[in-house]
């Protein structure tokens, strides 16, 4: 008994002395952030922009040491409303969330889903951005005033793609183009496609005259030479890339796409609050400022009863400007 006294002791000072630093190195006990098991779904296919911005979001998550082991998968169809239709389906689910974005607002009234964002548990907008109109690197639209030239003369045969459905921010930016440069929208051969990762293959292969889609999703593709950038549908030039707004080309657009989490309904209020501390410790990240950075996104951070707001005003943007193109 002498002997073990003694062992007693020490074994007790090691995890005294241990506990603080596995308490507080890395670990997101002392921000609470922990979520062991949590799920993010993607509600289209892999190489889209939710796809990206979902995985982007774990490794930063997990780099960051908030929480770890984050899993992630696509549950693709219907321009993101199969997705939105299980989200709302696991009531009370506090483990799972899902990437979403402008696309499946447009979606749901597209499609007219059963399930809306106003049945979800809004977490957070996180980003914003332009998207970009391209073509194959062979494409014989060497600039975006060639491509109107072409497009005008013909809307019908010059088939536009998109990574959203009708309703979507891949819809909506050429459609608000067409009209900018004198073609009617309702004339517009517009290809949706579920997400912009199926979309890439049709742009090359030169199945679409040409893609429309976010930045974020075909930047390596730009830079490597595969895509052509013939221009952006956002306020300012996109740095490191080059290609004129559509704007300063004289077609009077300004649009931008965002991104955002929204979890089930039902969640306590502390299973809600942990999802929001999670991302706004995320936000607050130096791997994720460097993301925002690295995929040409702006930060457009927004959370809770502000967000959901947000969406419901989104809603009712998508159906005015579908009602105003005419379409």
């Amino acid at each position: 008994m002498r002997l073990r006294t003694p062992l007693a002791l020490l074994g007790a000072a090691v995890l005294v002395l241990a506990g603080p630093p596995l308490l507080t190195t890395g670990s997101g006990a002392e921000t609470g952030t922990q979520i062991p098991g949590l799920r993010i779904m993607v509600p289209n296919s892999p190489g889209g922009g939710y796809d990206i911005t979902a995985r982007t979001a774990a490794k930063n998550a997990e780099d960051a040491g908030l929480t770890h082991n984050i899993e992630v998968f696509n549950l693709p169809g219907a321009g993101g409303t199969v997705g939105l239709t299980r989200l709302v389906g696991e009531h009370g689910n506090g483990k799972l969330a899902m990437s979403m974005g402008l696309g499946v607002v447009g979606a749901v009234r597209s499609n007219h889903a059963p399930k809306t964002l106003a049945d979800t548990t809004p977490i957070a907008r996180l980003t914003e951005e332009p998207d970009v109109v391209v073509v194959s690197k062979d494409s014989p639209y060497k600039d975006i005033r060639q491509l109107v030239d072409a497009w005008k003369a013909n809307p019908g045969k010059l088939p536009v793609g998109g990574g959203s459905s009708p309703g979507g921010p891949d819809h909506l930016a050429p459609m608000l183009m067409a009209r900018a440069a004198g073609i009617a929208p309702k004339d517009v051969n517009y290809v949706p496609f579920d997400g912009g990762g199926e979309l890439l293959a049709s742009i090359l292969g030169n199945k679409i005259a040409f893609g429309v889609s976010g930045v974020g999703e075909y930047l390596d593709q730009i830079k490597s030479g595969e895509l052509r950038l013939l221009a952006v549908t956002g306020p300012e030039r996109v740095a490191g890339l080059d290609g004129p707004t559509l704007k300063e080309s004289g077609y009077d657009v300004d649009f931008t796409n965002w991104r955002g989490i929204v979890a089930p309904p039902g969640l306590s209020d502390a299973e809600r609050a942990k999802l929001t501390r999670l991302v706004e410790e995320l936000h607050d990240s130096d791997e994720w400022r460097k993301s925002l950075e690295k995929n040409g996104w702006h930060d457009a951070f927004l959370t809770g009863d502000a967000f959901g707001s947000f969406l419901e005003a989104q809603d009712k943007r998508v159906v005015s400007v579908l009602k105003e193109l005419g379409l």
